[in-house]
């Protein structure tokens, strides 16, 4: 590392700490141990719990019987899926209260779609259980090579909020401003420890780890980015900071420890050029949140303009959206960017 960027950011944590970040696409890990260096940390890189669950949802359908959905609200995307093709090619679906949030806020609209809830199972239901902390197989994981398993967790997962009479989209975008305007747009604004007790989906990650730190993954990817110190040397003047993930891309401007705007949209609608145009408009001030949303994205936020020609960015997709950005990469790793971020949200949070 040159003298002129310094080193890698140092933790400052005295204690062993399991760091997953749920995305659409994979679930990275981080087991941080303050006796070694981060790059020393055992880590790896799994299929998502949504991706996962529906596999085992598609499997269920292929016996032939009906399936019952019990357990924690969940991320959706492939499990959705799954449970919609159940669904359409005639399997019977039943689910508990909580795991059909899985699927829709509104309790009405699952049912609607064929789907029953209902605590008990059918007698020859094949039963598969929802959750983002697939705790069995983690613990596995660690017996297998011969590790000690942490006492501390901390989790990022995407949680639009409980918003079954509106567009969870728009929900999440006004909780975004709600909680900037409330700790006056810095860095850390988007996270609470509790979660907002309106993000079901974390308080759910909760139940299954009590005492755990929950936040959202894009806030936390972005936390990480800026351990890389390029990032975080561009930041002192001004920088766009982007987190391309498998879902959902989100990118803010931020000058020192201050947001100055943000906006979110899906990845797989957005092109390199798109992208750029939504930038430009971010850093001048310019972007409307109804314009990202109508383009099916989330939407947008803004305090104040911020002219910068810094473009950072990290997540899965960074080289696909922003070939020509700096490839944010805190201690060598971009794919735990987010679980760098849970840490650093750690020492602020909890000291």
């Amino acid at each position: 590392m040159t003298a002129e960027f310094g080193y890698d950011y140092m933790f400052d944590i005295d204690r062993d700490i399991l760091s997953i970040d749920v995305g659409k696409g994979t679930q990275d890990i981080l087991f941080f141990d303050p006796e070694k260096s981060v790059e020393n940390s055992v880590k790896f890189v799994l299929p998502s719990p949504n991706v996962i669950v529906g596999k085992e949802i598609m499997a269920a359908v292929r016996t032939g019987r009906p399936i019952h959905l019990k357990g924690f609200t969940m991320g959706g995307g492939d499990c959705v899926a799954a449970i919609m093709h159940a669904v359409n090619s005639g399997t019977g679906v039943t689910a508990t209260e909580e795991a059909a949030l899985t699927i829709r806020d509104n309790a009405d609209s699952v049912r609607e779609k064929g789907i029953k809830i209902t605590s008990c199972a059918p007698s020859d239901a094949v039963v598969i259980e929802t959750r983002d902390f697939m705790e069995r197989e983690i613990k596995g994981v660690f017996d297998s090579f011969s590790l000690d398993y942490p006492k501390n967790f901390a989790f990022a997962v995407q949680d639009h909020g409980y918003s079954p009479d509106m567009s969870n989209r728009i929900y999440r975008m006004n909780l975004f401003r709600e909680l900037l305007d409330e700790n006056d747009w810095v860095l850390n604004s988007l996270t609470s420890d509790p979660p907002h007790p309106s993000m079901t989906r974390m308080r759910s990650v909760l139940k299954q780890a009590p005492g755990s730190l929950v936040t959202d993954t894009g806030p936390a990817a972005i936390m990480g980015a800026l351990c890389d110190p390029v990032v975080k040397k561009m930041s002192e003047s001004g920088l766009v900071l982007v987190n391309a993930g498998n879902g959902h891309t989100l990118v803010f401007t931020i000058k020192g420890t201050e947001i100055y705007g943000i906006f979110e949209h899906h990845t797989g609608r957005l092109s390199t050029a798109g992208l750029l145009k939504y930038i430009e408009e971010l850093k001048r001030g310019t972007i409307s949140g109804k314009e990202v949303f109508d383009d099916n994205g989330h939407g947008a936020e803004v305090r104040k303009p911020l002219l910068t020609d810094n473009i950072a960015v990290t997540g899965p997709n960074r080289f696909k959206l922003l070939p020509d950005a700096y490839q944010a990469a805190p201690y060598g790793d971009m794919m735990l960017s987010g679980c760098f971020g849970l840490l650093r949200f750690w020492e602020e949070l909890r000291g």
